[in-house]
């Protein structure tokens, strides 16, 4: 699953916390620094640059893997990666063949689904070669316990 900052990242979270558990699975969790503009930046920019996003996403990957370990005993795995989301996603599960199942949560906002959920909706990863679940932003943990 790939963490992020929205809010809707917990419910994904949630649910493949309790799939696994449930399954025996593991869970992986995938940050990803997009960092477009460190290329036009001085080495040292670049690097104070990197060094920042990969502590910030270091956190909110602890901070889910935390949350992770208590709904299912489960240790993840954290994977962070620069580059594009979508081009990450498919890379990491192409590279890990114990990935099984890319789960994704729907945004509750009026902004629409969420961009990985629109980047899957346009054909961006037509040739995926898992399976993807998308819970529904929306959903509580009850709820969730129920699909999971």
């Amino acid at each position: 699953m790939v963490i992020d900052e929205t809010p809707e990242c917990d419910r994904a979270v949630y649910y493949a916390a309790r799939r696994a558990a449930r399954t025996g699975g593991g869970v992986v969790m995938l940050a990803v620094l997009e960092l477009a503009d460190v290329q036009s930046q001085w080495l040292g920019v670049a690097d104070l640059m990197r060094a920042e996003a990969t502590d910030k996403a270091q956190a909110s990957l602890d901070n889910f893997a935390a949350r992770s370990r208590s709904i299912s005993g489960i240790e993840p795995e954290q994977v962070i990666r620069e580059g594009q989301v979508a081009e990450e996603i498919v890379k990491l599960i192409e590279a890990d063949e114990d990935i099984a199942i890319l789960v994704l949560a729907t945004g509750t906002g009026s902004e629409g689904p969420g961009p990985l959920v629109s980047a899957l909706a346009s054909g961006a990863w037509a040739g995926l070669a898992v399976p993807i679940t998308i819970v529904p932003g929306s959903l509580s943990d009850s709820e969730i316990d129920a699909l999971a």
